[in-house]
């Protein structure tokens, strides 16, 4: 009889360059196994033979695996996870980075921080992948029925304190700053550099209750704003990673009103620029449903105001209303508590003025094709957004020139969309250029008078 092949295994180098990291024989890293496993109530009984075979190819069964990668992660003081160590065997299927909403806490700092390396790793699957409405709907149901997790302290790693969870708010706080006046394109490689070398240290250390939920909670702050970022460097498959990761985060750190504001600001936002209105509304209704009670009227504002858009790209004019007129009482309540002085709104939601929700109402007006008041919402939005918001300013001017178009009034619409375009000339935004070619399409039936060739003409130079 014939012997059967041999398949022959290949070397497991992921795993030698982890152990060479960390310093580690192989004997040391057995230890450091059987010590976990017994910690998890296994009876491992690994030496430096075992250790010899793993990297040689060899893939232990059962546990073992994740044992092993929270073995080395322990002794490196950051998140390692079984695809790291090269022994993920087909379980972690690359495609699926960060579309899960894990039910635990070390499930999502393993996805979270897989989705980092990935992304520093430039792999093609995130970047180049289709956005699907389902995979936004889902965790949001998750999100709607999952009780907050029961404890994130950590008793491993590094010690994480107060003061490296102030370092990374103030690292969010600049990193905001410079994406509202040179846009994501310039921004974006270093946040994420930063998530995958600092932040998923932080995660996978050692860190009491309370400073766990807050750093859970930053970080959620963090992730979501790469979430926008990759939105506006046009790569709209990576954001809904992101944004499913922010929400779960936000879980962990037990703030309900952040986890509706990923949904609204982010996802439902998301759904927008891909044209699911349905899903827009949905989204926009679970950020209400979940929060109900634990919202200021200003995320209040914010969150009725995504779930307008979403009629209004539906046409559906009475819907958008109602809920149109609960957004604009709901700020007015919110800027009365502000003058008496209250201080009640958090962080994330502070920044949400009249500028904004006009913003988003100049959207809906447009969408439903009521140019007058579009127009009337999109230099109200001027009015109230600072220049340090250059994005921002460039895209109410888009606003403003697309109802321009919207009113025939052409000679108006191409001077605005000038002054959107200069705007843009400093930025690097996939969103703005987004704008700009709406606009430019908008034109396209009057392409034979001057004042659009002169546009055109200024818009290619």
């Amino acid at each position: 009889m014939a012997a059967r092949p041999l398949v022959a295994r290949q070397p497991n180098e992921r795993l030698q360059a982890l152990i060479q990291e960390a310093g580690c024989s192989n004997a040391g890293l057995a230890r450091r196994v059987n010590v976990c496993g017994a910690e998890h109530g296994l009876d491992l009984r690994y030496d430096k033979t075992s250790v010899a075979r793993w990297l040689r190819g060899q893939q232990p069964r059962g546990r073992a695996p994740a044992i092993i990668a929270e073995a080395i992660g322990r002794k490196l003081g950051r998140t390692v996870t079984i695809d790291e160590i090269g022994m993920a065997n087909g379980k972690h299927l690359a495609s699926g980075v960060g579309l899960q909403f894990s039910p635990t806490v070390t499930g999502a700092i393993e996805q979270v921080c897989e989705l980092w390396r990935s992304d520093v790793g430039r792999r093609d699957f995130l970047s180049g992948s289709a956005v699907a409405a389902s995979a936004l709907v889902e965790p949001s149901r998750d999100w709607l029925i999952t009780d907050p997790d029961a404890q994130v302290a950590r008793n491993s790693g590094v010690r994480v304190g107060r003061s490296d969870v102030h370092a990374v708010q103030a690292m969010t706080a600049a990193l905001v700053d410079l994406d509202h006046r040179f846009g994501s394109g310039h921004v974006r490689p270093v946040l994420v550099h930063y998530l995958n070398s600092v932040v998923s240290g932080l995660l996978g250390g050692s860190y009491r209750e309370s400073v766990g939920r807050e750093l859970f909670g930053t970080v959620a702050r963090l992730t979501e704003l790469a979430g926008y970022m990759a939105v506006d460097t046009g790569q709209p498959g990576l954001a809904q990673r992101y944004y499913i990761q922010a929400l779960r985060l936000a879980q962990a750190a037990d703030d309900r009103g952040y986890g509706g504001y990923v949904l609204a600001a982010g996802m439902s936002h998301l759904a927008a620029s891909l044209g699911n209105p349905r899903e827009i509304a949905q989204l926009a209704r679970a950020a209400q449903e979940g929060s109900r009670g634990r919202i200021t009227p200003r995320a209040e504002a914010m969150f009725c105001a995504a779930e307008a858009r979403g009629y209004a790209l539906l046409g559906e004019a009475r819907e958008f209303q109602s809920v149109a007129t609960r957004a604009v009482t709901a700020m007015e309540q919110a800027d009365g508590s502000s003058s008496e002085g209250s201080g009640d709104d958090p962080q994330w939601i502070e920044h949400y003025d009249h500028a904004y929700l006009a913003d988003e109402l100049a959207h809906c007006h447009r969408d439903l094709g009521q140019a007058e008041a579009a127009a009337r919402a999109a230099e109200e939005s001027l009015a109230g957004h600072p220049e340090t918001r250059a994005r921002r300013r460039a895209i109410g001017l888009a606003l403003l020139a697309t109802a321009q178009v919207q009113q025939r009034e052409i000679e108006a619409a191409c001077a605005t969309g000038t002054r959107a375009a200069e705007l843009l000339g400093g930025l690097r935004s996939n969103r703005g250029a987004e704008y700009l070619e709406d606009l430019q399409t908008r034109l396209e039936p009057f392409k034979d008078e001057p004042v659009v060739r002169e546009f055109e003409a200024r818009l290619a130079a």
